[in-house]
């Protein structure tokens, strides 16, 4: 396992971004371009002690990767950003 803080360089705050939190349960993030869905889960979870449902995952123009990661309903997209000072 890698270390998490290898994995993810930082959150994504973003008014479209914060909209995924409220609407999808979702957090953005911006990740080694190499990481892979299961090492991007496993960060997550890590870092922020919650469950993760799904990882989507895209690379945008620049060049950069950001993954999309959805938390299972247990957990609160916007309670985890406000409690780690994302939001």
């Amino acid at each position: 396992m890698k270390d998490p803080y290898e994995v993810i360089i930082a959150p994504i705050v973003t008014e479209s971004a914060f909209m995924l939190m409220d609407q999808y349960n979702q957090m953005v993030f911006l990740v080694q371009r190499h990481a892979t869905k299961r090492q991007i889960k496993e960060a997550v979870e890590r870092l922020f002690d919650v469950k993760v449902a799904k990882v989507n995952t895209v690379i945008t123009p620049k060049g950069n990767k950001k993954a999309f990661v959805r938390l299972t309903d247990e957990y609160s997209a916007l309670d985890v950003a406000t409690i780690f000072g994302i939001m």
